[in-house]
């Protein structure tokens, strides 16, 4: 009270002088206001940087090594040749020579990504179809891809047992290819028979319910005319282009197959020159062979790895006896093979006996460690080293 009164009575205009620690006071509430615009400018700065559309980096400037590697080739960078790795055991860098007249360019692609959505997997890619006058034939498209991989199903790329199954036969009973598609787990492969009717429906139809297909091709067995496998077998004594003929009308016949499948063909498959020249046009398109096992004598397998084409050849017909009983033992087997070697192969037709049995054993299989695969992931391709 006393300090108010001398306040009061002090003549206006003469100041108050203040101790040392009111200046210090007034110092820090200065300093305080200082920090707190100091803080406001580098907050606005940063905003003004963050909301800048460049950074101040100049791409320009920015150090590159070489080769310059780009995400896929483009439709203009044609011819390029695919180098694989050795199998389609999990993710692996696969490397593209670079077209002729580009120095430097080194496409690199994760094989993962080769394939086919399966959401889509009943549309054919247009890279992969070359027109014909009989319809749409399987064709490597420019940048190296084949329809071996762009239409072969995933799977795990574990290095269990494994067993693939290929039905073939669809197509020529409109039933009993509704029944084997609706009945078969989406791993067993399909065959389809070029004599078949509506190939083109039955053909998304298994794509959309995951199936991996082949297309299956009628050659010659020794007792040819009187055993006839259908309309435009090939033969050991047609001529090449007969049989080229033959063989591109059934490969038009649908789309969206990794490979085809002979039906019999004893005969044909032991003439080096008849399978040599069928060989070479499935290695030119980039098409697979699977061979169903029935000919111990046939020349698939080195003719095969000649012309570049994936192999993959039968352990067993598993239904050449059509019962059950006799059916499921042959499974069995396969089960055994493929214990003792990785893999096994087998192969049978879309009769309702085989469908009902091969459904029952691969839910019963599976639950014994053994993956059911499709036939592209056991077979030999000489692409891949």
């Amino acid at each position: 009270m006393a300090q108010i009164e001398k306040d009061i009575d002090r003549p206006l205009g003469q100041a108050i002088k203040r101790g040392s620690g009111d200046a210090r006071s007034a110092w820090l509430r200065k300093g305080t206001m200082v920090a707190g615009l100091g803080a406001i400018v580098v907050v606005a700065v940063s905003a003004a940087i963050a909301l800048r559309e460049k950074p101040f980096r100049v791409p320009e400037i920015a150090a590159v090594a070489k080769p310059e590697v780009v995400a896929a080739p483009t439709p203009a960078e044609a011819a390029a040749k695919t180098n694989l790795p050795a199998r389609r055991d999990g993710p692996a860098i696969i490397k593209v020579t670079p077209p002729a007249g580009e120095s430097g360019v080194v496409v690199i692609r994760d094989p993962s990504a080769v394939g086919q959505n399966l959401q889509v997997a009943h549309l054919p890619d247009r890279a992969l179809v070359e027109d014909s006058g009989t319809g749409a034939l399987p064709i490597r498209a420019a940048d190296g891809r084949r329809p071996f991989d762009v239409y072969a199903r995933p799977w795990s790329g574990a290095r269990g047992a494994r067993i693939a199954i290929v039905i073939g036969g669809l197509g020529l009973s409109q039933t009993g290819t509704q029944t084997a598609i609706g009945k078969l787990p989406p791993e067993i492969t399909l065959g389809f028979a070029p004599q078949g009717n509506s190939l083109g429906r039955w053909m998304q139809t298994a794509r959309r319910e995951g199936h991996e297909i082949v297309m299956q091709v009628p050659l010659e067995p020794f007792d040819f005319p009187n055993v006839n496998p259908g309309r435009n077998t090939l033969t050991v004594e047609a001529g090449e282009d007969e049989n080229l003929k033959n063989l591109r009308w059934a490969l038009s016949r649908t789309t969206n197959y990794t490979a085809v499948m002979n039906y019999m063909g004893a005969r044909f498959s032991t003439s080096p020159e008849a399978m040599g020249a069928m060989m070479a046009e499935l290695g030119k398109r980039g098409i697979g062979y699977v061979d169903d096992g029935s000919s111990a004598r046939s020349l698939a397998p080195e003719l095969a790895l000649k012309n570049g084409v994936p192999f993959a050849a039968g352990d067993a017909i598993i239904d050449a006896v059509q019962d059950r009983g006799a059916i499921l033992n042959k499974l069995d087997e396969l089960e055994r093979t493929a214990r003792a070697k990785g893999f096994a192969i087998g192969t049978g037709n879309a009769f309702d006996v085989t469908v009902d049995a091969v459904a029952s054993w691969a839910s019963e299989v599976r639950k014994r460690g053994i993956e059911i695969v499709p036939i592209s992931a056991v077979a030999s391709d000489p692409e891949r080293g």
